[in-house]
């Protein structure tokens, strides 16, 4: 946002403000924020980059959005729709557990558990590289696949089965929830913690339950983040104070998740305690892990404390984080969330240039996540009113992800 709509936006909302009634302690605690936060606003030396901030101060003054938009061209998000993501909701309306169950298991051959799990591995592999094309075409064929084939076998043979068909809708959920699609990732989450339920295996009902947070994080539903989070942690507690390794791995992961979802209340001091104890976890694990495909380590740790700043608007925090990580270790969809959330640092320290670069190397690494991400296509919107008339480079990015 120029620095002209900036001071605009702060005039129209200082002015709503006093036709209210209102002190800037009094705003600032109906849109849950902080006094200085209203000063900084109104007199136009901190920028609102976040639609939702913009829909609650419009929602408190009374006015229409549009009213303060028309001095805060936040992009909206376009209409058009992920590749893959209508088929992977189709995979998920379909009735295969139904179907499974009235053909008992549909054969005589007893499946292939080895062959199954590679295959489940395999699409772990396309949601780390965010190429959810092809997941989409092996889950149509891996889910209902699976589904039999729990249901082929005695009882007592099933557990693997539900332990892959677990997994299976976690990377299902994973997909839907980077697509934006949360109302079907809430439901592939919860089939998944089911399907651990079935197998007995309390660890898997966990990763299921991150997964769910990562649902609510992308939907907006922070208390529901931090419900679910809190009280998986407080379940795992005794399993991490043991040292057992995995569940540590889920602990720290589920803690992450309650850090990112302070931040998003604007609860700072929340938000930086939640990092801390993720990362004390991660210094006892000694290492960066991939248990239950959470990336759960010291260097996740760093990436979500850049996260968490650039979220608070704390551009220099986020910078100096940033500085020096190893992202090598990691999936490419965690190399690119990164360089996303730098470049949103980027942004709120006004470099445009900096900012495309760091978007760029994102659409290289990972071009199906970026060209999806609701945050990257909001990073265009405000780049395009900085830097205008927008460079080659800007142009160019703007027009892959469809926002010119």
């Amino acid at each position: 946002m120029s620095n002209e709509y900036q001071k605009a936006l702060g005039r129209k909302i200082a002015q709503h403000r006093k036709r209210r009634g209102l002190s800037q302690r009094e705003f600032a605690g109906l849109v849950d924020r902080s006094e200085a936060w209203v000063s900084q606003v109104e007199r136009g030396v901190r920028r609102i980059d976040r639609m939702s901030v913009l829909e609650s101060v419009a929602g408190v003054l009374e006015v229409p959005l549009s009213e303060l938009a028309a001095e805060s061209p936040i992009i909206a998000s376009t209409t058009e729709e992920a590749p893959g993501s209508s088929r992977l909701r189709l995979v998920l309306s379909r009735a295969h557990a139904l179907s499974a169950i009235l053909r008992n298991g549909g054969g005589d051959t007893a499946p292939d558990v080895g062959a199954l799990r590679r295959r489940v591995d395999e699409a772990w592999s396309l949601t780390h590289a965010s190429r959810y094309v092809e997941l989409t075409e092996l889950l149509e064929v891996l889910v209902p696949e699976l589904e039999a084939a729990a249901r082929s076998v005695p009882n007592g043979e099933r557990v693997p089965l539900f332990r892959l068909l677990n997994t299976t809708y976690q990377a299902c959920s994973s997909a839907l929830s980077k697509l934006g699609e949360f109302e079907a990732a809430w439901i592939a989450a919860d089939r998944a913690i089911t399907a651990a339920e079935r197998a007995d295996e309390p660890l898997l009902m966990a990763a299921g339950e991150f997964r769910l947070c990562l649902t609510f994080q992308g939907a907006g539903y922070f208390d529901q983040v931090e419900a679910t989070a809190g009280t998986s942690c407080e379940a795992l507690s005794p399993l991490a104070d043991r040292g057992e390794l995995e569940a540590m791995s889920l602990f720290g992961a589920l803690t992450l998740q309650r850090a990112v979802a302070a931040a998003r209340r604007n609860e700072a001091t929340t938000a930086y305690r939640n990092i801390a104890q993720a990362r004390s976890v991660a210094e006892r694990l000694g290492g960066d892990r991939n248990d239950y495909n959470t990336e759960f380590g010291p260097t996740n740790v760093s990436l979500h404390e850049v996260a968490v700043a650039v979220e608070l608007g704390d551009a220099g925090v986020a910078l100096r984080a940033a500085d020096g990580i190893d992202t090598s270790g990691l999936s490419t969809e965690r190399q690119g969330r990164f360089l996303i959330d730098v470049a949103r640092a980027h942004l709120q320290r006004r470099n445009a240039d900096t900012a495309v670069s760091a978007l760029e190397r994102a659409e290289q690494i990972t071009p199906e996540q970026v060209r999806s991400h609701p945050l990257v296509r909001q990073a265009i919107g405000d780049l395009l009113t900085i830097q205008d008339p927008p460079g080659p480079a800007l142009q160019g990015l703007a027009r892959r992800m469809g926002v010119l």
